[in-house]
């Protein structure tokens, strides 16, 4: 186990310190979770802002299923519900929150999907772990573990909203674990 269930709620805090010091508070902020267990960790993010700054900070769910590349080749994927909490996302810091950031290609499609809802002030990316192995130019700006991996291994991230109590926490599993769904 890279992360158990605490290091994670660790993680999740000191992100959202670190956004909130980066924005100079909870105005205009926007967290926006890519399906599923971003969506999750997007919740977890604003409870844990919510905690911080006694302030509540809205947070959706940004569905990317049809702006993918790979739909192709990937196996048929369910399209998730997309739910853009207040006002839109005009104007506001969208802060996207997902497990994995691997190639990139998933936070392309996030972007692309965002700008069919509005056009905000500025993008950021919040992200569990940062695998490595990019494919296109995308950063995260707010990490919780940086974890270098091979392309043979696979991140395995369990959250307890998804999952079930008792399987929290992210390891690595080699290419004999490929029946898990990994990233």
């Amino acid at each position: 186990m890279v992360l158990s269930s605490d290091d994670i709620n660790r993680a999740v805090r000191r992100i959202a310190h670190e956004i909130l010091e980066g924005n100079k508070g909870p105005d205009d902020l926007l967290l926006l979770g890519i399906p599923t267990r971003g969506a999750h960790l997007a919740r977890r993010l604003g409870e844990a802002l919510q905690q911080v700054e006694g302030t509540e900070v809205p947070v959706g769910s940004l569905d990317v299923t049809m702006y993918r590349d790979d739909l192709r080749r990937q196996p048929t994927r369910a399209v998730e519900h997309t739910h853009i909490p207040g006002d839109g996302v005009d104007g506001k810091v969208v802060v996207l929150v997902d497990d994995v950031l691997y190639s990139g290609r998933t936070v392309r499609s996030a972007l692309d999907a965002l700008a069919d809802l509005g056009r905000p002030r500025a993008v950021r990316l919040a992200v569990l772990v940062d695998r490595g192995h990019r494919e296109l130019p995308i950063r995260a700006d707010y990490v919780g573990k940086n974890l270098p991996t091979s392309h043979s291994e696979r991140v395995m991230v369990r959250l307890a909203e998804h999952d079930g109590e008792g399987t929290e926490g992210v390891r690595i599993a080699g290419p004999a674990d490929a029946g898990e769904r990994a990233r």
